[in-house]
């Protein structure tokens, strides 16, 4: 069964539950509600939360290790005969997978039969002629035993399906009915109810931990397989960047992030002092009529999608930096540069700066103003030794954002500044980043195991150190110049 219609069954189960369980709480207070512990809701929640709860969470821990036991048992059916020279298991697994979901999409529109499939073990051209009519196309190093273990997998998908589909609709139903019989006017609802909801909430906070957890294991993992292909001492020293999927690639990190710190750069030196005026006049100088108008237009750049930015770099910026500055001056001839994607990634990050720091001096308190006023201190004097000092961890904070969002930028860095990986200090010349690399790298037709497909997480890990020690030096000056205020 579709896991989508599973969980409306379930969904459906604990809604009936619901409206079960509120039912019989009125009739066993004889329809005073004053004769209850709870409220007649609390009962029907808590047969919805017995009935749905542990259904759900046994249906996700199902679909994730569902997946990994189907292909432990299906992978041992491989033998290395069935492995074509140059390739690895995980493609000829990816293959099976392949030949799995065509069965299942010419089963589906009828141009295969249970019975033709049975049929077909010998017949590998037939099945090659089946499943290309339904687009899925199978390679002439397909073998009989790789066919064999689609079938296999094929039909342990079902049956894991099958099961899932009993366990979950009977876990829905036993819950149901065991919360439904525990219903009396003595019966807590209310503490049951609560309990179980505060619950939730300390598994949905979680959400955002295990995430991450799992955004940098994975990163690891991968990093830690490619290291084992790649020297790291290349990767990490190694000036040059020319990956040659065909062997003697030269695989280092430099060039890129040196165009990652250079781009960033650009951007903060153009975002900074405009975002950061802007905020002080906001918050200090402008009327309600200008501000109201002011800053919604600022934040307005915020919702403006990156590739009109790119756009933006790519026909305007670009060439007018090109025209007017680096042929001129003899810096270069290209519209693709550094200056552009920085000028253009620094007009993006404007809203975060100038939005996050009228916030934070809008919230320093208005009788230090008044102090520093009445002491005789003019508004600009106000502003730079009383303001500022106290709004700059919130602005520190604010620009260390606006940078994690500059160093992760990729579509304005591809039109802007070009993909040209080297160590230049020239800012009309095209460059590249981390961002846009890992992209590249990850997308064609390659093979997954190779050093310059692995090498993506090796540089996405790196990309994550690098944004880590933003915000640990955003906290470090967050708590060390932190001020309360009453």
């Amino acid at each position: 069964m579709n896991i989508g219609l599973l969980i409306l069954i379930v969904l459906v189960i604990a809604l009936a539950g619901f409206l079960l369980g509120r039912r019989r709480a009125l009739s066993s207070a004889g329809g005073d509600i004053r004769k209850l512990h709870s409220l007649p809701g609390y009962y029907g929640q808590s047969v919805f939360l017995f009935s749905a709860v542990p259904a759900l969470l046994v249906m996700l821990v199902w679909l994730l290790a569902q997946p990994l036991v189907i292909e432990s048992r299906v992978s041992a059916m491989i033998s290395p005969a069935d492995i074509p020279d140059g390739s690895t298991l995980g493609l000829v697994m990816a293959d099976v997978r392949r030949i799995a979901d065509g069965i299942d999409v010419a089963m589906a529109q009828g141009t295969l039969t249970k019975s033709e499939l049975d049929s077909m073990r010998a017949d590998l051209t037939d099945v090659r002629g089946r499943l290309a009519d339904v687009g899925v196309a199978i390679g002439s190093n397909v073998s009989q035993n790789v066919f064999l273990a689609a079938k296999e997998f094929r039909a342990l998908t079902s049956i894991g399906r099958l099961a899932m589909t009993i366990v979950g609709v009977a876990l829905a139903l036993a819950g149901a009915a065991f919360a439904y019989s525990r219903i009396t006017p003595r019966y807590r609802a209310r503490n049951v109810s609560e309990a179980a909801i505060k619950g939730l909430m300390i598994l949905s906070s979680t959400v955002a931990i295990l995430t991450t957890l799992g955004i940098v294991l994975s990163l690891v993992f991968e990093t830690v397989h490619f290291f084992r292909l790649y020297p790291a001492q290349n990767f990490f020293f190694n000036p040059t960047w020319n990956p040659q999927f065909r062997g003697g690639s030269d695989l280092g990190i430099l060039p890129l992030l040196w165009g990652t710190l250079y781009v960033s750069f650009i951007a903060l030196a153009v975002a900074v002092p405009i975002g950061l005026m802007a905020a002080i006049y906001l918050a200090e100088y402008a009327s309600n009529a200008v501000r109201s108008v002011a800053k919604p237009t600022i934040e307005l750049l915020a919702g403006i999608p990156t590739i009109v930015y790119g756009l933006f770099a790519l026909i305007t910026v670009g060439p007018m930096l090109r025209d007017y500055f680096a042929q001129p001056l003899g810096l270069g001839a290209s519209s693709s540069s550094v200056m552009t994607a920085g000028l253009v990634m620094g007009i993006m990050v404007i809203p975060f700066i100038s939005s996050l720091s009228d916030d934070v001096i809008n919230a320093v308190p208005q009788a230090m103003r008044d102090g520093s006023l009445g002491l005789g201190a003019t508004k600009s004097e106000t502003v730079k030794k009383v303001i500022l000092p106290a709004a700059l961890p919130g602005i520190v904070g604010a620009i260390l954002l606006a940078a994690s969002r500059a160093i992760g930028e990729t579509m304005i860095v591809v039109m802007g500044a070009g993909a040209a990986a080297k160590l230049s200090v020239n800012p009309f010349e095209a460059m590249t980043t981390i961002t846009v690399k890992i992209v590249s790298q990850l997308t064609g037709d390659t093979e997954f195991a190779s050093p310059e497909t692995l090498v993506a997480f090796a540089l996405g890990l790196s990309l994550f150190v690098v944004t880590l020690g933003l915000n640990i030096v955003a906290l470090y000056v967050v708590r060390k110049y932190r001020e309360q205020y009453e």
